[in-house]
């Protein structure tokens, strides 16, 4: 006999078959999404869509994907779609970026693993030492906590996404104080929580720098004055700072006797 003539089924234990007859998905029916490592797809929403076309397509492409087996289901939606957040049934925001909205479903019958949107960010000061003349590079701010406090600290700022500790330290120098420098090393690094937004957590890394120039230019939108203080001359503040402003900052700060 002929396989492809006759319907392949299942046996069971008890000498019975059992057929399943199934039809081929109309691909123009469902969305088509780019498979993760992790049994989940991506979902990029390139063109306007009515908001009932985008539901019912939507569920025919949950019911596929159930059947395939998938977990996390996310979909990129741009801003200028945003009118199609409440058309996605079940789905969540896990994130969003300055051009798109990240919404995401966990479908199966277990438990969500997810991971969460990020959760830190990550700050840098800069201990930059002219070892020639024994002085370090500090700064007093325009604006914060320390403002009008005669306060002088450490080049502090947050690292850029997809920048290394290492050329972020560097160009926050750069930019508030004119100073090239060059990093040499991770001195100690620390992690606080509801730092940003009264939420996020931050790992801060302390980092030492060799610099290269000594001309001071003060970045006129941030910094009030920098210079360079003799080492002797630095202590622990004061002032002691406002807890949350130092879990932001990062600012444990000389002050000048």
């Amino acid at each position: 006999m002929d396989a492809s003539q006759i319907f392949q089924g299942e046996p069971d234990n008890y000498d019975g078959v059992t057929v399943t007859i199934t039809e081929p998905m109309d691909a123009s029916k469902i969305f088509q999404g780019e498979p993760d490592n992790y049994d989940g797809v991506t979902v990029t929403i390139a063109e306007p869509m009515d908001a009932a076309v985008f539901t019912e397509k939507l569920r025919a492409s949950l019911s596929h994907w159930r059947q395939e087996g998938k977990k996390g289901i996310w979909i990129n939606l741009p801003i200028r779609f945003a009118n199609l957040v409440e058309a996605a049934e079940g789905f969540r925001y896990h994130h969003a970026e300055p051009d798109y909205l990240m919404l995401v479903s966990w479908i199966p019958n277990t438990r969500d693993t997810i991971p969460a949107n990020a959760s830190h960010v990550v700050g840098v000061g800069a201990l930059v030492l002219n070892k020639n003349t024994g002085e370090v590079l500090v700064v007093q701010e325009k604006s914060g906590y320390f403002r009008n406090k005669n306060v002088w600290k450490l080049p502090t700022g947050v690292v850029n996404e997809g920048e290394d500790i290492c050329d972020g330290v560097a160009r926050e120098v750069e930019e508030e104080t004119g100073i090239v420098a060059d990093f040499v090393e991770v001195l100690s690094f620390r992690q606080s929580h509801k730092a940003f937004l009264n939420k996020k957590s931050d790992l801060f890394f302390l980092c030492a720098l060799t610099p290269r120039s000594y001309e001071i230019i003060e970045q006129k939108s941030e910094i009030l004055e920098a210079k360079w203080m003799p080492i002797k001359k630095i202590r622990r503040p004061a002032i002691e700072p406002e807890p949350r402003d130092v879990q932001v900052h990062g600012k444990y700060l000389p002050e000048e006797v």
